[in-house]
């Protein structure tokens, strides 16, 4: 039996990429998922039994230009708390100071960090509780050639191409900022993540210029803009959207996730497709908190545990178009995150301050980044 770099032993193994559910251990060796079995042997091992143990968890949806703009928080210390080893940064950068995200936060992260790069040439440079300017309101930011060209010669970090569109994002511009996020997009081969927020524009009008693989963030908010009808369906053009292919995301946020909304929607077996944080400065003390906050949020709603995992592994990492995350298969990036499932009364709070207390919690115990240890806070 070979020996590998490293070993956690014995927790319950749940890879939703592979159908596994069960009590194994989890190998690495070179930095690289080795194989999951029993009794596997390794230079260094950790005993995990009684823990979850997880492909790396992916947070489709963060803000981590820490210190770059005034939303950012810090990438290494979120991802201990929330047992995250990929964040998505959506957005925070521009083509005019992506350079500078990449050079002092990206390339500096241990956990990894990916990024939608905004179509406005300053990213979100306005976001506190005292300044907020949405920057697709100024249709004098919307640099599309610069967009493409830094986009293109980024393509290792690059994923995409964020717009955020609605009367706060927006405002008087409406979908213009979408379309010309659209255009950059075609021309680069790549997808969009899209933000909205109130009307106008409507959802509808939103759906209607995605294509398939473009992510709607936000995609279970609270009224007005929500994808649930007023007699507990979900709307037809909703359904349309997701046939067409297009990936439902969560994104919490300060504002951005309703309990009635989530209720309704998997009543009705709609289910996100990737479920994300949405974290920044305004909702990392709350409501969000964090990865597995918002996880949990959906386990509390009757969510089947394997299908929260999914949304947070297998999902994300096929809407990135990086299939070596969010698996345990062999030769994957040598990521896990190890969680405890605590029993208990947890009171949890939504973006318009309803309340819901849950049975249960989700909580970061540790995580594997590159094949390495590394400790929960």
């Amino acid at each position: 039996m070979p020996v590998h770099d490293f070993v956690l032993r014995g927790g319950r193994v749940i890879d939703p990429s592979q159908g596994i559910d069960r009590v194994a251990d989890v190998a690495f060796t070179d930095g690289q998922v080795a194989m999951v079995g029993e009794g596997l042997k390794g230079r260094t091992e950790r005993d995990v039994a009684g823990n979850i143990v997880t492909p790396g968890l992916i947070d489709l949806h963060t803000h981590v230009y820490d210190g770059g703009t005034s939303l950012g928080v810090n990438p290494e210390a979120f991802a201990r708390r929330s047992a995250v080893t990929t964040m998505i940064d959506t957005g925070s950068a521009g083509p005019g100071n992506f350079a500078g995200f990449r050079d002092h936060v990206i390339k500096r992260s241990k956990p990894r960090i990916l990024a939608y790069l905004n179509i406005s040439f300053a990213g979100i440079y306005a976001f506190s509780k005292r300044v907020s300017v949405g920057e697709s309101g100024d249709h004098r930011l919307m640099a599309p050639i610069d967009t493409v060209d830094v986009a293109d010669k980024n393509r290792d970090v690059i994923v995409g191409i964020k717009v955020r569109v609605g009367r706060n994002a927006s405002g008087e511009q409406g979908v213009i900022p979408l379309q010309i996020a659209r255009q950059a997009a075609e021309r680069l081969g790549m997808s969009m993540m899209v933000h909205i927020d109130e009307p106008p524009p409507t959802l509808d009008e939103v759906l209607a210029l995605m294509r398939p693989g473009d992510v709607l963030t936000h995609c279970f908010r609270p009224f007005p803009n929500t994808p649930a009808t007023a007699d507990g369906k979900v709307e037809p053009y909703v359904l349309a959207a997701r046939e067409r292919g297009i990936i439902f995301d969560i994104g919490h946020g300060m504002g951005s996730f309703a309990f009635r909304t989530a209720r309704t929607m998997l009543e009705r077996e709609f289910m996100p497709d990737c479920i994300s944080s949405d974290v920044h400065t305004l909702s990392i003390e709350g409501p969000a908190f964090d990865l597995l906050t918002t996880m949990s949020k959906f386990i509390c709603l009757g969510m089947p545990m394997n299908e929260v995992i999914r949304a947070a592994t297998e999902n994300p990492a096929n809407a990135l178009k990086r299939p070596e995350l969010g698996t345990f298969r062999q030769g994957g990036v040598g990521d896990a995150s190890v969680l405890s499932l605590d029993d208990g009364k947890f009171d949890y709070v939504d973006a318009v301050g309803e309340h819901l207390e849950g049975k249960s919690r989700l909580s970061a115990r540790g995580l594997v980044i590159g094949g390495e240890w590394l400790d929960a806070p």
